[in-house]
């Protein structure tokens, strides 16, 4: 009987020849597949039975990196976001700087077109702050008596007047406002030319026309400006708007309450009305003997010189009748 080993302990060909056999195969299929092309159904089919195995071989990576895309999109929108809220924020304060930077260039050009029409120099002031005495109503404005200020002066703003300059400073000067309690300010209505003075209420902002008579003609709604009789304010100036007006039968004098045209609390930048208009100058007299006016003729300022020259009688002659 023939003994043969069992086929786990069988040798075939050596190793070196299944490497150089297979090795053969596949460089035999490579050039008939860039030939001939005829592998490509087979190793799209290939491709497509494979893709499921290589997708769940995938799975681990592609969580690991979507966890570590998702903390790291997190610290971004996060940066951003606090990036956004200090951009916001500032802009913000951009906006609110330029709204408040447009409304004082709005109230410069008011007050520099004021000031072109009104007939006496004006310096430009701000208010610094109200004063400390909580029972008076003035404040300290930023020119004094460096810019030509004096006590006395005018203040007004684009719509009217304000107060007058009762301190003056060196760089500041403080300034009572209408509404005051020991302010008055002579008033004229401009419907029909009537006047009054207008006097200060206090902490209250308003003003009473005091000691007008109970059947003045007064109404609701009339403009009130100075009469510039007191040589303080110049005539014209908008000062209120009467808006109460209390007639009763067994009161001698009328009830009327205005309501300022100015405000402090609608304005930052102020006028200061540095002179009054000058008077134009008399002219001096006129010498009648090498003065003359526009029609060629003789001025004579006094009448008396006008007079022509009595004759002259000689005592000599006045026996003969003869006169010179």
């Amino acid at each position: 009987m023939e003994y043969s080993p069992p086929p786990l302990f069988k040798q075939g060909a050596s190793a070196r020849a299944k490497v150089v056999f297979f090795s053969l195969i596949a460089i035999a299929l490579l050039v008939v597949d860039s030939h001939m092309q005829s592998l490509a159904m087979i190793r799209q089919v290939v491709g497509t039975a494979l893709y499921p195995v290589q997708m769940v071989a995938l799975m681990p990576r592609d969580a690991l990196y979507n966890v570590a895309g998702y903390f790291s999109s997190l610290a971004a929108v996060e940066r951003d976001n606090k990036r956004l809220r200090l951009e916001q924020a500032a802009n913000a304060q951009t906006l609110q700087r330029a709204q408040q930077l447009f409304s004082e260039n709005a109230q410069l050009r008011k007050l520099l077109g004021t000031s072109e029409q009104l007939p006496v120099k004006s310096v430009m002031s701000e208010i610094l702050y109200d004063a400390r005495d909580v029972f008076t109503r003035k404040i300290i404005l930023d020119r004094g008596a460096r810019h030509d200020v004096v006590a006395g002066q005018p203040v007004i703003d684009d719509t009217g007047v304000v107060g007058q300059i009762t301190r003056v400073f060196l760089f500041t000067s403080e300034a009572t406002l209408l509404t005051d309690k020991d302010q008055a300010i002579p008033v004229q209505v401009v419907r029909n030319g009537l006047r009054s003075v207008a006097y200060g209420r206090g902490q209250s902002g308003v003003l009473d026309l005091k000691f007008m008579a109970a059947n003045a003609d007064i109404q609701k709604g009339d403009k009130l400006v100075t009469s510039g009789i007191d040589g303080v304010y110049p005539a014209g100036l908008s000062v209120a708007t009467v808006i109460q007006v209390e007639n009763k039968s067994g009161d001698a004098f009328a009830r009327i309450v205005c309501q300022p045209s100015a405000g402090i609390d609608r304005n930052k930048q102020l006028l200061i009305l540095l002179a009054q208009p000058k008077a134009e100058p008399r002219p001096p007299p006129v010498d009648a003997k090498d003065k003359k006016d526009r029609t060629g003729k003789t001025r004579l300022s006094d009448p008396v010189k006008m007079l022509p020259a009595l004759p002259t009688q000689d005592p000599a002659a006045t026996s003969k009748g003869i006169t010179r």
